[in-house]
């Protein structure tokens, strides 16, 4: 039967529909619990202490706890809960020795990424007391507690050959760098999570002659799960024209609490801004969208350039909702913002701008969306009388990310290996940045910025990438090996 946990999860699931479903199940030996008394319960106790440790009160966690798994049989029954229960991720706890052939059923029938718990219970054995204790039937019991290790190479051999992807986490159960280690799995699972159940707005076009972010929409589906809905401008300039007074009256009061705007902003191009901003607000809502990439002209149809000269203040107050929002159609830039931003790293639209050779440090940001919520101090808001390579002018941010350990992210579409992640732990540093009306943050990396440049461009991105507060090195890594795809760190 499922435990209380797994009760508190369905609940978990009803409130919230992209709760990350992790089905908990522990293997021992049937024939141990009436030769070593005692010793099932105690292991028992152990997969409820970590299926506690797994929920960690979170509301967009849901465990399910399977309990122990002691025979075949038993095997079966938990293979088809599994099925039953729609969990997206199966956590093995490796409790004592087990079959394989008690593990096999269930993942493949579940047919999800698995992680092994190869946990012991403590760091090491207490040897006096194991001595001291008054038979070898009650000292093999004991060593069958601490026997997690043992099965680890039979369940690992079964996987591979039976062609199951796993991972693995090897330490005790008062680790704190396995736990650390667990919680980024937990992490990873919940962005693979949000990223098959995202509703990515396309709207408009691309860039014309990017050929690099032109992208095959069905591999993006088919790797990352997501929802591609198709937009028409012309539907956020119908909503635009028919955006309340009074919402937009709200949004340009709401503007001088979100941003630093400057005394040169006109409060016609703020109204522009403003209403533009509303019809946002709704066309996000009519589709759900939980991320947005865009791109149009606008020539010649006077409304639709209206719309999309006044759209950045608009699409920089959703990134920072956590709805990503990217300009030039970047389709695979707005998965990787929206990577970062599940992983609670925000995640800003970027690029390279220039190289200071001299502080040794590479100028990078971007006109359009900018995330508020990582800048360095208030976001300024700017007029602009050309938008460069784009239609129109109009109001544009200017920030920098904020000072300290950043990341940058690229998903990359390659000829021979369909995707891959490419990423680099960095430091945003102090300094005089370009007062252009973009974002703009001076980024140090450890090996350089020719080395990081020339790195970085082997591996063949798109010229745009997101970057994220924090290093996040370890918890890229966990995303593309759930997701089963190629994990590159420029170091």
């Amino acid at each position: 039967m499922a435990s209380r946990i797994a009760r508190k999860g369905l609940e978990s699931l009803m409130t919230n529909p992209q709760a990350l479903r992790i089905g908990l199940f522990g293997i021992g030996l049937e024939a141990y619990w009436s030769q070593f008394p005692g010793l099932e319960s105690r292991l028992r106790g152990y997969v409820d202490q970590v299926a506690e440790r797994l929920a960690a009160d979170r509301p967009n966690r849901a465990v399910v706890n399977f309990g122990l798994v002691d025979s075949p049989e038993r095997a079966f029954e938990v293979a088809h809960s599994a099925r039953r229960e729609d969990v997206d991720l199966l956590v093995l706890y490796v409790t004592t020795y087990a079959l394989s052939s008690t593990v096999l059923p269930i993942v493949r029938r579940a047919r999800v990424p698995v992680l092994v718990l190869n946990l012991q219970p403590a760091a090491s054995l207490d040897y006096a007391r194991f001595n001291a204790l008054p038979d070898r039937t009650a000292m093999t019991g004991e060593w069958l507690a601490f026997c997690s290790a043992c099965p680890a190479p039979e369940i690992a051999n079964v996987f591979l050959r039976a062609g199951v992807p796993f991972h693995e986490v090897t330490g005790h159960l008062e680790d704190p760098e396995s736990w650390a280690e667990i919680e980024s799995w937990m992490r990873a699972a919940e962005v693979v999570e949000a990223l098959g159940h995202l509703r990515l707005g396309l709207m408009g076009h691309y860039y014309s002659g990017m050929l690099d972010i032109a992208t095959d929409l069905t591999a993006v589906s088919a790797v990352f799960g997501t929802h591609l809905e198709m937009l028409e401008v012309d539907e956020l300039s119908r909503l635009r024209l028919d955006a309340p007074a009074g919402e937009v009256h709200q949004r340009i009061v709401g503007f001088s609490d979100s941003f630093d705007i400057q005394p040169d902003c006109s409060a016609f191009e703020l109204e522009r801004a403003a209403r533009t901003s509303v019809a946002l607000d709704h066309l996000v809502d009519r589709h759900r969208l939980g991320a947005l990439a865009y791109f149009y002209k606008g020539s010649g149809c006077p409304m639709n350039e209206d719309t999309m000269s006044s759209i950045i203040l608009g699409t920089s107050l959703l990134t920072t909702r956590g709805i990503a929002v990217a300009g030039e159609y970047e389709v695979k830039n707005v998965l990787a913002m929206k990577i970062l931003d599940a992983l609670g790293a925000g995640g800003s639209f970027t690029e390279y701008y220039a190289v200071d050779f001299q502080d040794d440090v590479v100028l990078m940001g971007h006109d359009g969306p900018g995330h508020t919520g990582i800048a360095q101090g208030r976001t300024r808001v700017r007029p602009l009388a050309v938008y460069h390579g784009k239609v129109g002018s109009g109001l544009s941010v200017e920030m920098s990310v904020r000072t300290g350990p950043v990341t940058l992210l690229s998903v990359v579409e390659s000829r021979d290996q369909g995707f891959k992640l490419l990423f680099a732990e960095a430091e945003v540093m102090p300094g005089p940045a370009l007062a252009i009306g973009n974002t703009n943050s001076r980024v140090r990396f450890p090996m350089g910025a020719k080395r990081f440049l020339q790195s970085w461009n082997a591996a063949g991105p798109a010229h745009h990438c997101a970057v994220g507060l924090g290093h996040l090195s370890t918890q890229l890594r966990h995303v593309a090996a759930l997701l089963q795809i190629e994990a590159i760190e420029v170091t």
